[in-house]
């Protein structure tokens, strides 16, 4: 079954310095039929002004991931940790039993835009940790983030894998999900027909209970999504 969530029924906050597309609840935005999929909890599109960003905050138990579209973020935390996220990278941070953190646009004349992604972990307490890899831009199915760090991939604390998928111009993609029975799919760039549902970017949709999906990339450029396998 696969239940779409088109990307104008999104909430939304503009509060200048941000202006933010919420796939599920967060902040001022509430919605009862939109807590959150499975273990994934919040995807936000998130714009931020030159030279703006959010202040030092704290975090919990939750695994945050980043992803770059436009532009770069400073990150700084209080586990030491001082870098810079371009275009293209992805980050995950850990919060485990504790950290706090700050995010801000490290241009002062372009925006940022980039994706907040946060997914519960299945242990609690541990102590923070920080990753930050870029995957490159290869066509078909790149994985992001698994449970044990395999193959290079970011080690999240979930029995959960991310996966970037790429498919280029008129080309088709099988995907067979490797665990659980649920699937996320975040559109990115492009229109995709997906089982004969069609995603358009900022278009999510819900999957359960299909093992196999056919994606088809009827356009004249490339798609990017990402799908989240969960339990």
């Amino acid at each position: 079954m696969l239940i779409l969530r088109k990307s104008q029924d999104r909430g939304q906050a503009n509060f200048g310095w941000l202006n933010s597309k919420h796939s599920f609840s967060f902040g001022h935005y509430y919605d009862p039929e939109h807590l959150g999929f499975s273990v994934l909890r919040v995807i936000n599109d998130d714009i931020v002004a030159p030279g703006a960003g959010f202040d030092a905050h704290g975090h919990r138990d939750m695994e945050i991931i980043s992803y770059v579209l436009e532009g770069s973020i400073e990150h700084k935390d209080s586990s030491g940790n001082i870098q810079t996220l371009p275009a293209g990278e992805f980050q995950l941070m850990s919060a485990g039993k504790g950290i706090f953190h700050s995010e801000y646009n490290a241009s002062k004349h372009h925006p940022l835009r980039f994706l907040q992604i946060w997914i519960e972990p299945n242990k609690v307490g541990p102590k923070p940790s920080y990753q930050q890899k870029s995957f490159g831009k290869a066509l078909g199915l790149t994985t992001i983030a698994t449970p044990t760090g395999e193959n290079n991939t970011l080690k999240i604390t979930q029995e959960a894998k991310l996966h970037q998928l790429i498919i280029g111009a008129g080309e088709t993609f099988q995907f067979s999900q490797s665990q659980g029975n649920n699937l996320y799919v975040h559109q990115i760039t492009g229109t995709v027909h997906i089982n004969n549902t069609v995603l358009s970017a900022g278009d999510g949709a819900q999957i359960t209970h299909e093992e196999t999906l056919t994606f088809c990339n009827e356009s004249r450029s490339d798609i990017t999504a990402l799908i989240f396998e969960l339990p």
